[in-house]
């Protein structure tokens, strides 16, 4: 994986849409901003950074993905890798459904994904630095490049969705207490069943993430 650090950007995942979609990746690039103006968050919503933040997108072939993964719940895949690198760095991170990190019940970060020209391109947004709102922190010891690199050893592993999604299904039922949004309405999460593919079935009707 190839890394490229800014200073600052607007948007580490917009840069590198960009970016693919012009031709000009060509193998596993991340780019790493130390500071982000208007980053982007889950349908479409603003994601407010602080300087310290760990900010970062990166792009990796679908081929270099797991060969089981499914392409509508990549968010979960993703997110799940970054919450265990958390998990053996700071207080115990859960994964809201489909793509949110949490410490207890405040929100620390997120992943989006998309896929494009036969590149995930996935950014990630972690809150390092202390909140005075309704957001938790992760009060971590290691820089964001040692952050970074067990991130990326652990991707280069390309453990199955499925061996992935077992561990995640263990630990869906901290959603229970939760909702999220489809459609413009708000599901109770409770209410739903997850199946293997990771998705929600609400009333009989198959609810992917698509984010």
């Amino acid at each position: 994986m190839e890394i490229i650090y800014y200073e600052c950007l607007d948007s580490t995942q917009k840069k590198l849409v960009e970016l693919v979609r012009e031709g000009k990746i060509n193998s596993n690039t991340a780019i790493v901003a130390k500071k982000q103006t208007a980053g982007v968050g889950s349908r479409n919503n603003s994601w407010q950074a602080k300087d310290g933040d760990l900010l970062f997108s990166f792009a990796i072939k679908k081929e270099d993905a797991p060969d089981d993964l499914p392409i509508s719940s990549a968010s979960i895949y993703f997110a799940f890798l970054m919450k265990e690198i958390l998990n053996n760095l700071t207080q115990n991170c859960w994964l809201k459904w489909p793509n949110d990190i949490y410490i207890k019940n405040k929100k620390c970060g997120g992943v989006i994904t998309q896929l494009i020209k036969g590149y995930y391109i996935v950014g990630i947004g972690i809150n390092l630095v202390k909140r005075e709102n309704n957001f938790a922190y992760c009060n971590i010891k290691k820089n964001v490049k040692e952050v970074l690199n067990s991130y990326f050893m652990l991707l280069k592993k390309r453990e199955k969705w499925q061996e992935v999604f077992s561990k995640y299904r263990i630990e869906f039922k901290n959603n229970n207490e939760f909702s999220t949004t489809i459609k413009g309405r708000k599901i109770a999460i409770k209410s739903a069943t997850l199946s293997n593919d990771g998705a929600l079935i609400v009333d009989n009707e198959r609810i992917y993430s698509l984010r």
